[in-house]
Formats: C-alpha cells, structure tokens, sequence
C-alpha cells in the first residue's frame, strides 16, 4: 500500500459538508494538525454546534469517509472541537442584566406562570439577583403569587430621569401589570396598547443590576412576544407544556417561533409540568393522568434538554394562591424538584453563553 498523505486525506474530507456552515470542511478550514504515520493518523476537525451529539456524527462521517476511501484497517484518531465564539458584549439595552430569558407556552392552562414564580424565587434563593416581568398583560398573576397584591411600584430618579421602582419580594424584583388594575378589572387593549405597556414596564423600570430577568409571557405567539424579541437581545427562551398531546402540539409551535430564521432566539430547554399526580395520602404513587413522558419525547424530537418535570400536587396550587411559591417550603419532594429545576435552567444558560454568540434584537416587519 502506497504511503498515505495529507492531501489523499484532505481530499477525502472535502465530500463532508459542515450541516449549520453549508460548505466542506476544507473550503472552511475546519480541518486542523492533520498526522500521519503509517496507517495511523491523527487529525482535527472543528465543528458549528458544540452539542455532544453534533460532534459524535462529525467523528463518525470523518471515520467512515477515510476508511471507505483510504483503507478499512486505518487507526485513526479524530479530535472534534466547537468553533472559538465571541464571549457576549455588553448589551446597550439594560446593560447591567446579564441574562434575560423568556419563558412561554403555546397554550394557557400548563403553569406557566406558577413554573415561572418558582423559577424567580429559587434562583433568588440561590443568591441571584433575580427580576421578574409579567408581561401576560391580559391575565397578570405574578403579583399574586409572589404575594404582592396591595402592593405598588414607587419612582426613583436616576440620573435626572424618574424611573419605577419594582416591587420587590423574596429577593425577587417584580413588575406586573396587576399593580396598576384592580383584581375585578379587566384589561381591554388592542395589541399596540399591550405592546406599549410592556414596554414602559421594561424600559422604564430601574432595574439596577441583576443576573437573571425572567419574563412570563402570555400564551401563543401574538404581538408581546414579537414586541420583546424586537425590544431585548434575549439570552434564550424555556418551554413550558404539560404531558398531554394538545399541549404539546402547541408547545413545538412555541419553540418553532423562536428558531425562526428572522428571530433565531436560542431554546435554553423544555420543562414539563403537571407530569404525574402524587396524592399526599400515598407520596410514592404516581398517576399519569395527562400522559407519560410526553414532554420528554417531545425534548427529544426537537434536540431541546428536558430541563425538568414538576409532579401535579395540590401544595403547589395552594402555594400560588396564598403567595408563598412551593419552593421555599422546607424538605419537601416539590422543593426539591424546583431546585433540581432552578439548577438545570442556570446551566443551560451557562451554557447558551459558553457556546453561542449573543442574540441580536430581532428586525421584524
């Protein structure tokens, strides 16, 4: 057998297109210390994604492509790197919040905005500094369930501009469109007008410096939504649904609208709510009343992490009602299973920031 040589090699890996790039490997220079000693031969190759699957198929399309070309008998030893990004730039727009992260639904009714709560709150208890939009501007309910109710937002001035001071509640800085609407009133606005108020709630609120700003947003995928993504280079976005396949038709519709090519918002993750019911009578059973596992096989199909899975248990109800969030109860299963959630949620988002750039404001028409 002839001596192997780096062009034999070289030629090979340019039938192997880069999936995200669209382009061979070669023309992007993607193929780097390429060694070879005899049958053995030692080379990297840099990748788009730096997910571990997306780097396992690039290993084994590299491999196949040599030894069906070259030789079944070659040794070959192919190091996968993720392309070097650019650590995120200060933002112009709410420059002192590091990550901003919306959380949405396709439909109402899965826990959103109980999920959300939870999140803020156990973020906070980790010591973030945690702030929290409503922007579901037709059905407000943060203020509720951080018990905040006969609570309003006060002014403060900053450098000679008055600003609304948020309202703040287990180590959780909280704007909501309740604090300005009585509990019986209902909020009959047109999208601009909604549009409009979320952004005096965002834009006109002295945030001060936080490490993490949740915001609730409303089901669907309608005018608020569009709004934020146009308004916030958001750090990404969570998904909430509930087993039951109606819920998750509509949460694949959600995530769809953030990988839109003109908004292209990262999905940090999946969270399943409601997974399974666990009566306080019998703490170990699980009733599977809106299916199994559905959230899962849908994280699944996506590519997306399954963040977490929150049992059906009344204290959470009871929790949000009387504005205590169930995750500061102590040595409980549902605390615990909040923690464990508020733990996957800070590493994606570590994550989102390690290995992809910043997301720019969207441009839409």
């Amino acid at each position: 057998m002839e001596k192997l040589t780096k062009d034999q090699i070289l030629e090979q890996l340019r039938k192997i297109t880069e999936p995200e790039l669209k382009k061979d490997l070669v023309e992007l220079n993607l193929v780097k210390d390429i060694k070879v000693d005899g049958n053995d031969i030692e080379l990297t190759v840099m990748v788009n994604n730096p997910a571990m699957h997306y780097k396992k198929r690039m290993q084994e399309a590299v491999e196949f492509n040599l030894r069906r070309a070259l030789g079944a008998d070659l040794n070959i030893k192919c190091q996968i790197e993720p392309l070097p990004r650019e650590k995120p730039e200060g933002k112009k727009v709410l420059p002192n919040i590091k990550n901003i992260v919306a959380v949405a639904s396709g439909k109402g009714g899965v826990g959103k905005s109980t999920i959300t709560a939870n999140l803020a709150v156990g973020l906070a208890k980790l010591g973030y500094k945690v702030g929290l939009i409503d922007a579901d501007i037709y059905g407000p309910s943060a203020h509720i369930m951080l018990d905040c109710v006969n609570e309003r937002p006060t002014t403060i001035e900053v450098d000679d501009k008055n600003l609304i001071k948020p309202v703040e509640n287990y180590g959780v800085k909280l704007m909501s469109i309740g604090f300005f609407s009585e509990m019986n009133q209902a909020i009959v606005w047109r999208g601009p007008m909604a549009s409009k108020a979320l952004r005096q709630m965002v834009m006109d609120t002295h945030w001060g410096e936080l490490d993490y700003l949740l915001v609730d947003l409303p089901p669907g995928t309608g005018d608020i939504h569009l709004t934020l993504v146009q308004m916030l280079p958001l750090t990404g976005a969570l998904i909430v649904t509930t087993p039951q396949e109606i819920s998750l038709a509509d949460a694949k519709k959600g995530a769809a609208m953030f990988q839109l090519d003109s908004v292209q918002v990262p999905v940090l993750g999946l969270i399943e709510n409601m997974s399974w019911f666990t009566p306080a009578e019998l703490p170990e059973n699980k009733y599977y009343i809106f299916g199994k596992d559905g959230g899962k096989g849908l994280a699944e199909k996506l590519d997306l992490k399954l963040l977490g899975q929150i049992p059906l248990v009344q204290s959470i109800r009871e929790a949000a009602d009387v504005g205590r969030p169930a995750v500061l109860q102590e040595n409980t299963i549902i605390a615990a299973c909040f923690d464990d959630l508020c733990h996957a949620t800070r590493e994606a988002v570590e994550f989102r920031n390690d290995a992809l750039p910043k997301t720019k404001v969207v441009k839409v028409n």
